[in-house]
């Protein structure tokens, strides 16, 4: 018979760990430890503070050390750290995470070499486990890389295999290998999953430039601005996970259509690869609106695709449905409307000195 008990302790206080140790009883003395805490708290690198990489250190890093400083004299037969494949294939937006995890693949590695059981295993998500608390559009963006969510069932079997390899450190994760593929050729694979790609990935955008310009060339200007408008849109939906591009509209805000700083990233990684252009990570912000970065690719394209004139006015465009004054007051409103005339007045007196000039 085999009898459980719970009790609440949090790893990262040492004295907490020291009292929880302490009152495990002779009769059944201490023989493997497992190592499972975690916290996630995603975002962006440049938005993590001190804070927030304290939350998710403190049970993953500190817990873990705790409880190996405090066991390394006890006869283990095993002791084993749940890790995440964060840290060896890299996920955006878990900077913390990936840290944090990395330190449990060193501490197993470091018992290892030392003499002490120590495994660490880099999971991939779990269906049930703390992937279920992600939203949909990164579980999706994940599916999208070719990483798969294990079931309860498939995740005991692997931990059954991995306590029996003897190996320090293991990353039980389910790839899907077409998905691989079309990521790879998306421009969008992490870089230790390239190997094993159904396809070696090519270079970012290898020929896709020239294939789409030789697609481009015979077109009038029209049909030409309306194909890359619709590639853009095409892409936006996918990274969004919307059914059609016709959802996507071409005058609305990148901000107000759901991107973040990962989707943006993604954006440009899947443009880059279809277009074969070099585009910045600010890619969505410096072309706010699918309109804008439309026109913005289709003139890195084909230079004659579009006009300067016809850029400045497409920017001028996007900044109108980025701004529209909510929220201003009377003064406000008038401070922006005697910039804008003083502008245009400018701009007017300009055009006259070339003509009396001329």
């Amino acid at each position: 018979a085999t009898t459980v008990r719970a009790v609440a302790c949090d790893v990262a206080d040492r004295e907490a760990v020291a009292e929880l140790l302490a009152a495990v009883p002779d009769a059944h003395p201490l023989t493997a430890v497992v190592h499972a805490a975690g916290v996630v708290d995603d975002g962006a690198l440049e938005s993590l503070t001190p804070e927030r990489m304290g939350t998710v250190f403190a049970p993953k890093a500190d817990g873990a050390w705790h409880l190996h400083e405090l066991t390394r004299d006890d006869d283990l037969a095993a002791f084993v750290v749940f890790s995440s494949a964060a840290a060896t294939i890299g996920t955006r937006g878990q900077a913390n995470y990936a840290a944090a995890n990395a330190f449990l693949d060193a501490l197993a590695r470091h018992r290892h070499d030392t003499g002490l059981p120590g495994t660490s295993l880099a999971w991939g998500p779990w269906s049930g486990g703390m992937a279920a608390a992600v939203g949909q559009a990164d579980r999706d963006r994940m599916g999208r890389s070719g990483v798969g969510a294990l079931s309860t069932e498939d995740g005991l079997a692997l931990l059954d295999l991995a306590l029996a390899a003897g190996t320090a450190g293991l990353v039980p994760v389910r790839l899907d290998v077409a998905a691989l593929g079309a990521a790879a050729a998306a421009g969008d694979l992490p870089a230790p999953l390239r190997g094993l790609a159904l396809a070696p990935a090519a270079a970012p955008g290898a020929g896709a430039g020239d294939a789409l310009r030789e697609r481009l060339g015979p077109l009038a200007p029209e049909e030409r601005s309306a194909a890359v408008l619709d590639l853009v849109r095409g892409q936006i939906a996918l990274v969004l996970g919307h059914l059609t591009p016709e959802s996507v509209a071409p005058q609305r805000p990148f901000q107000d259509l759901g991107f973040d700083s990962l989707t943006a990233v993604e954006l440009r990684n899947r443009l880059g690869a279809a277009t074969g252009l070099a585009l910045p990570t600010t890619l969505v912000f410096d072309h706010p609106t699918p309109a804008a970065l439309s026109e913005h690719i289709g003139a890195e394209l084909l230079p004659g695709l579009g006009s300067r004139v016809d850029s400045f006015l497409s920017r001028l465009d996007a900044w109108a449905a980025s701004f529209d004054g909510d929220g201003l007051d009377d003064e406000e409103r008038e401070r922006v409307a005697a910039r804008l005339r003083s502008l245009a007045q400018r701009w007017g007196e300009g055009a006259r000195g070339r003509a009396e000039e001329s």
